[in-house]
């Protein structure tokens, strides 16, 4: 079984989107280590922090023109997503199993391009995401790539600066 850990490499220094991100690997886990007779209920915490985490990012693209292929990865995940639960609770544990396995490289994925282009044009824009509401950008700001720089791998995020 895959394994989903917070370390430093995932943290894309705004401290809303880590601490979501943070809460997300948290849930997994409980879902990872759940019991069967408790899947179902840490699974249910699980998806409902996802949809919450997924809204709070697109609140935050929709806020600043943000491309919308990380919007439409929401969407496919938290379709995937609903589809498990019910297959869950019908009794059918195999592609649960095989989503606890596959989400860790998805998640490390995801953070490191896609939601490391969102936190660079963020800042650069001037969006502030505790108040979600702009900030004055400084003087020679630039937005970011978007959805261009999600493909880069951690080592190359400074290609999106």
């Amino acid at each position: 079984m895959s394994s989903l850990e917070w370390s430093e490499k995932l943290e894309n220094g705004l401290a809303r989107m880590d601490d979501t991100h943070r809460e997300f690997v948290e849930l997994y886990t409980a879902v990872a280590n759940a019991a069967p007779e408790h899947f179902l209920t840490a699974y249910d915490a699980f998806v409902a922090h996802t949809e919450a985490h997924f809204a709070q990012e697109n609140r935050w693209m929709e806020a600043v023109d943000f491309p919308g292929c990380h919007r439409a990865e929401h969407e496919r995940v938290l379709a995937v997503l609903h589809d498990i639960r019910k297959r869950v609770a019908n009794g059918d544990m195999f592609f649960a199993r095989r989503l606890i396995q596959e989400l860790p490289a998805w998640f490390e994925n995801h953070t490191n391009g896609m939601d490391a282009a969102l936190a660079f044009h963020l800042n650069s824009v001037g969006y502030d995401v505790e108040a979600e509401g702009f900030v004055p950008v400084e003087e020679g700001g630039e937005k970011s790539a978007g959805c261009a720089c999600a493909t880069l791998t951690a080592d190359d995020k400074a290609a999106c600066a």
